[in-house]
């Protein structure tokens, strides 16, 4: 019955996406659906897979802000992106297969500069940071920051997290920066508690801080 329920209450918000957003994305697939997005900027540049989900007052971006006029953006089949998102790429941003997204999480590959302090940041040219991969089945918790850096497969992020450096597959990240807290022992087939010192060498690479 609840199935039922929201197939029906997407079955608009779907043949609208169809219509709409064929045309004005680089690809949409299948069942997919952008549920009254905030903005969308560069839809030229972004790829939305089969039954990939957007919902309500999300933000999706491709730019050339930083000067790659190849910017994209995919979100791969089966993704579901929260409420209120905000995912912005000026480079290569992709979300692989069913990711999962909760609500107000942000994802980028850029930033603001910051380096002259004689002029008002907000007039400072956009930086390109890190390209930004989220691997398949993983799970964004709410108002997570993802900040130029690769998220590996079935990892968890804790909500309230700032991910500043990579994270390899099959681990939970929690903080600002998130560190590794977890990760799943393929031996005893359950989640392991790692000690601080190992997080500390397994997140010290790859992403690059602010």
């Amino acid at each position: 019955m609840i199935v039922r329920f929201k197939q029906l209450f997407f079955l608009p918000f779907r043949l609208f996406s169809t219509i709409v957003y064929k045309c004005k994305f680089q690809s949409f697939g299948w069942r997919s659906v952008i549920i009254s997005p905030l903005r969308i900027e560069g839809g030229k540049r972004i790829c939305i897979g089969n039954r990939v989900i957007v919902k309500y007052k999300s933000w999706l971006a491709s730019t050339s802000e930083t000067g790659y006029t190849e910017s994209l953006l995919v979100l791969e089949d089966g993704c579901t992106i929260g409420n209120f998102n905000h995912i912005y790429a000026t480079n290569k941003v992709i979300l692989h297969k069913n990711v999962l997204t909760a609500d107000k999480v942000y994802i980028s590959d850029n930033l603001h500069s910051y380096e002259d302090i004689y002029t008002p940041i907000i007039k400072q040219p956009i930086k390109q940071n890190g390209t930004v991969e989220i691997g398949e089945g993983s799970w964004i918790g709410e108002n997570v920051c993802i900040l130029g850096v690769r998220i590996g497969k079935h990892c968890v992020i804790g909500a309230n997290s700032v991910v500043t450096n990579d994270i390899p597959d099959y681990c939970i990240a929690v903080g600002a920066p998130a560190k590794i807290i977890k990760r799943y022992d393929f031996n005893t087939c359950i989640w392991t508690r790692v000690n601080s010192n190992a997080t500390d060498k397994t997140s010290s690479g790859g992403g690059q801080n602010l």
